[in-house]
């Protein structure tokens, strides 16, 4: 590569080979989480995020350094999952507009536009963390923009870049207790450094690793479910890329919103966006070739998925995400949630949900799933409670994004918080800022306890952990850990201070037995015998118990 310019297509070939750097050490961010637990998703998320952002550029073969930095800032923000996958999403954002009317860029554009991207990135969190991928992103911007000077080249400019992301990423357990305690550094810094360390070796001929675009990891099909005598009663989910051709229609007067509303006649779950001349389209719909043939009438197909619902999703899922072939009227509110489980799912359903995504720690849903959430429910005003701290920030870019509906987003931390305010769920005052008032109230008091067990020896919290055992905690706060996942819980009740609370909902994962729950509910009672108990058999992974205290 020349040393002078970036155009569209270096700038593709390197942030391609920085996407399968990170790919390859994906599993090390992963476990650079500060609880010892089985959920450290960071690397994942970012891959996903990354990933996603040049099967937006594939085909292109953009030439333009600000065209090429759009695409692949749409499909990252599109893709976007858990905190990290944001903030990084956010970052492109910035680079992406600082970029936006250059063909090529040099060296001062690329400082500038890296600085862009890290005023965007800090732009998306309300309350900023220091200690976080944050500072490391802008500590390593800050001082390699400051040394572009007169001479000054690519090749020094990352080297300055890349050096001070990797001193700042070894500062972060000063500016973060919780890391120091850990014993780890920043998984989000960890996660940036590997991206800029394989745009480096791709810049100085290293060929980048060639791993697939990661995709986000498919339930198995049981293909049972759909046999000789079944009935087709859901539809196909349909997913596909139509490039628009000039010899089929007008590129200058198609309209996506015309084409939404032709779509809404054949399907509905409608996701349907354009960049440049390729127009993205997710539908749900019972006849996925009335459907082909009818957007083949205006270009040809670049990509085209259709998967059986019924293979697909679970029941639950499916009355989420399919009601009925023809779009129905919209409705004045709606909710969606998150939740893991067959059991929570249900349970949220039962609940009032209008659509439960299949998501939560360790499988953060993305910026696109919430917005495909919300062209489901088809409501003038979606309430959306994410259940977690990692998906938040997801929710709030899909609600940022999203147009046809006013979205508010409950910021719901955990499964707790989440039941409660489901519980006391009610539209009856039709006005959308008291309803999400009333939904906040009803998470205040709310106490989520979980049990897991520990990938590894740790100190946390004075808690002293050994890998293999089981942990105890609460938001971000070590309680507890014993031999077994009933002891462990009872101890977490205890620190829970539960003679204090009238009700506790306890939900098991499903690796549970039938005598672990016996004997909790035994141990239960006899320590809280004024105390009433309802259990669900919430089916989750990595959480044997999650325990909610009213």
């Amino acid at each position: 590569m020349t040393d002078q310019v970036l155009d569209g297509q270096i700038f593709t070939k390197l942030v391609s080979g920085g996407a399968a750097n990170l790919q390859a050490n994906a599993e090390i961010v992963n476990e650079l989480n500060v609880f010892p637990i089985p959920d450290g998703d960071t690397g994942e998320n970012m891959s996903l995020t990354i990933g996603g952002g040049l099967r937006n550029l594939q085909g292109k073969d953009e030439t333009s350094i600000g065209k090429a930095a759009k695409l692949l800032a749409d499909g990252m923000l599109m893709s976007a999952r858990g905190n990290s996958g944001v903030i990084l999403s956010q970052l492109f954002a910035g680079i992406a507009e600082s970029l936006a009317e250059k063909e090529t860029a040099t060296v001062e554009d690329l400082a500038e536009a890296l600085r862009a991207g890290v005023k965007s990135a800090y732009a998306a969190v309300i309350n900023p963390t220091e200690g976080t991928i944050l500072t490391v992103a802008r500590e390593a911007a800050d001082y390699a923009a400051a040394r572009v000077g007169e001479g000054a080249t690519f090749q020094s400019f990352s080297s300055d870049y890349i050096a001070e992301l990797k001193r700042s990423l070894d500062r972060t357990p000063e500016l973060l207790q919780t890391l120091k305690e850990a014993g780890v550094i920043d998984s989000g810094g960890a996660g940036l450094y590997y991206i800029a360390e394989g745009v480096i070796r791709t810049a100085n001929g290293e060929e980048p690793q060639k791993n697939d675009l990661p995709k986000a990891p498919a339930a198995e099909l049981d293909l049972s479910k759909f046999g000789p005598e079944s009935v087709m009663e859901f539809g196909y989910c349909t997913e596909f890329l139509l490039r628009l051709q000039t010899s089929k229609t007008d590129l200058s007067a198609f309209s996506v919103d015309d084409f939404i509303v032709e779509l809404q006649t054949l399907g509905d779950s409608i996701v349907c966006f354009r960049n440049d001349t390729i127009v993205k389209v997710h539908i749900h719909t019972m006849t996925p070739g009335v459907v082909l043939n009818h957007c083949q009438k205006y270009g040809e197909f670049l990509t085209l998925k259709i998967e059986n619902m019924t293979l697909q999703h679970s029941e639950t899922e499916i009355r989420n995400r399919f009601q009925n072939q023809k779009s129905e009227a919209q409705k004045d509110f709606a909710l969606v949630t998150v939740a893991t489980g067959e059991g929570i799912r249900q349970t949220f359903s039962e609940l009032g949900a209008d659509f439960v995504i299949d998501g939560g720690q360790g499988k953060n849903p993305s910026t696109e799933d919430f917005i495909s959430a919300f062209d489901s429910v088809n409501a003038r005003v979606i309430f959306v409670l994410p259940n977690n701290g990692n998906i938040v920030m997801a929710a709030k870019q899909a609600a940022s994004l999203y147009q046809k509906s006013e979205v508010y987003v409950v910021e719901s931390k955990n499964i707790g918080e989440g039941y409660a305010a489901l519980t006391m769920l009610s539209y009856d005052s039709g006005n959308a800022e008291i309803i999400a008032a009333d939904l906040r109230e009803a998470m205040q008091g709310v106490v989520t306890g979980m049990v897991t067990h520990s990938i590894r020896n740790a100190t946390i919290d004075g808690v002293s952990i050994t890998q293999g055992e089981y942990i105890g905690f609460t938001d971000k706060t070590m309680l507890s850990s014993g031999a077994t996942n009933t002891e462990t819980a009872l101890a977490l009740l205890e620190k829970l201070n539960a003679e204090s609370h009238d009700f506790l909902i306890a939900i098991y994962g499903k690796d549970m037995t039938d005598a672990q729950r016996e004997t909790f509910r035994v141990s239960f009672a006899a320590r809280y015998p004024s105390a009433e108990l309802y259990e669900i058999d919430g089916g989750q992974e990595i959480y044997d118990f999650l325990l909610i205290l009213q």
